[in-house]
C-alpha cells in the first residue's frame, strides 16, 4: 500500500535511533529519544495559493530532512511507520 499525501503534506519515514552515544555506551530502547530526522517519501500537490495554481516544494523525494519535535502526524500503515507534516514543520535538508 502506498500512502500519497493531499495538498501541502509531506509523507516522511524516521530514520532509526542511534545504538550508541558518541562514547561508546550502548543505549537500551527505553533511553533512545525518536530522531528528528527522515526521509521524504512522497509529496501532496503543493499548497493552493489564492490565485489557483499550487506553490511548489522546497524540498523532493529522498531528501534527508530535521523537522520539528512536535508537527508530525504518526501513521501506521502495513505495520509501517510514517509521519505526515507540511513543509513548515520541516527546519532543514541535510546534504
Amino acid at each position: 500500500m502506498k500512502v500519497v499525501p493531499l495538498n501541502d503534506k509531506i509523507v516522511v519515514k524516521r530514520l532509526e535511533a542511534e545504538e550508541k552515544t558518541a562514547g561508546g555506551i550502548v543505549l537500551p530502547d527505553t533511553a533512545k529519544e525518536k530522531p528528528k530526522q527522515g526521509k521524504v517519501l512522497s509529496l501532496g500537490d503543493g499548497k493552493l495559493l489564492e490565485n489557483g495554481k499550487r506553490a511548489p516544494f522546497q524540498v523532493k523525494e529522498g531528501d534527508r530532512v530535521l523537522f520539528t519535535s512536535y508537527a508530525p502526524n504518526e501513521v501506521t500503515v502495513d505495520g509501517e511507520e510514517y509521519l505526515i507534516m507540511t513543509e513548515d514543520d520541516i527546519l532543514a535538508v541535510i546534504e
